[in-house]
């Protein structure tokens, strides 16, 4: 037999001798005892609780400063990235300015000057760059007509949609030099005397010296300009030309010249375009009015 049950035999012996009051006493003493020692368990895990209450609460007061902090960073990076963006339009704004001065620094301002008895091209201009026009343009393959390279596109372009409508147009003229209008005004002079005023252009204030005018002629006419107003060629261009960058220079009731119809200037798809839906022409509006194209003249 062990020494605890030994034990336990005994006090039961004895608390038998001493009575049953002894044994409720033993009890009672036996229950002080677990309530104590449960008491001290449930001070024990309360304290704990108080522990991990106060822990939580610490750190729901750092993660509501954290939001609010990140709310405050984001406010922050939100408009710092406004800013950037504003400075950003600002830089490629200024950047295009630069951009369009550059452009417009290199592209000849005579380009869209009204010549035509107002401003004068001195003996020394041509055209940064010309190139002769195919033989298939020409009303003579013999003759030379050469045209402001960058015109020259436009030109193509249109001279092959109008024979695509079966429209035929062949150049006659086009750039002329300082010298060469001088002997072609000279040799009118001859003729007509003054008269030759109404028709030609004194040396230096011909547009065909900007390397950017042509004159036309069609089937029917031997080559020549008298007529080109009845044909299908001149309502052809009155309808087109504009979509290709070209005007008429010289309408019916224009204060500069006769009236010819055969006459087309190069002036940018954007002016001409605007000139046809307003229905004016390059002379009706004013000088500072059309500077504002040159910009884009070659778009």
């Amino acid at each position: 037999m062990s020494f605890t049950l030994q034990n336990t035999l005994t006090v039961l012996l004895v608390l038998t001798t001493l009575g049953g009051g002894a044994f409720i006493w033993w009890q009672d003493k036996q229950h002080n005892e677990a309530v104590t020692a449960l008491e001290g368990t449930i001070d024990e895990k309360n304290s704990e609780l108080v522990l991990r209450e106060s822990v939580i609460n610490e750190l729901s007061k750092q993660l509501e400063m954290t939001s609010e902090e990140l709310n405050d960073t984001v406010d922050r990076l939100s408009g710092e990235k406004e800013r950037n963006d504003e400075m950003e339009d600002q830089v490629r704004e200024l950047a295009g300015t630069v951009s369009d001065l550059d452009k417009l620094s290199k592209t000849d301002k005579e380009l869209l000057q009204k010549y035509s008895k107002v401003y004068f091209l001195n003996e020394h201009y041509i055209p940064e760059s010309l190139r002769e026009i195919d033989d298939e343009w020409k009303y003579s393959e013999d003759s030379e007509h050469q045209l402001h390279s960058k015109v020259l596109p436009f030109f193509e372009k249109m001279m092959e949609d109008a024979l695509d409508d079966g429209v035929e147009l062949w150049v006659t003229s086009a750039f002329r030099s300082f010298d060469y209008q001088s002997q072609i005004k000279d040799s009118y002079t001859i003729t007509y005397g003054s008269g030759a005023n109404a028709f030609s252009a004194d040396q230096g204030f011909s547009e065909h010296q900007l390397g950017t005018t042509i004159d036309f002629t069609t089937r029917g006419l031997n080559g020549g300009l008298s007529g080109f107003q009845t044909t299908p060629a001149y309502q052809w261009l009155l309808d087109n030309a504009h979509k290709y960058g070209f005007t008429l220079s010289y309408p019916e009731g224009n204060t500069y010249y006769v009236f010819e119809p055969w006459h087309w200037r190069f002036v940018g798809e954007e002016l001409a375009k605007d000139l046809n839906s307003d229905d004016v022409h390059f002379y009706d509006w004013e000088q500072r009015t059309i500077d504002q194209y040159l910009l884009h003249i070659f778009d």
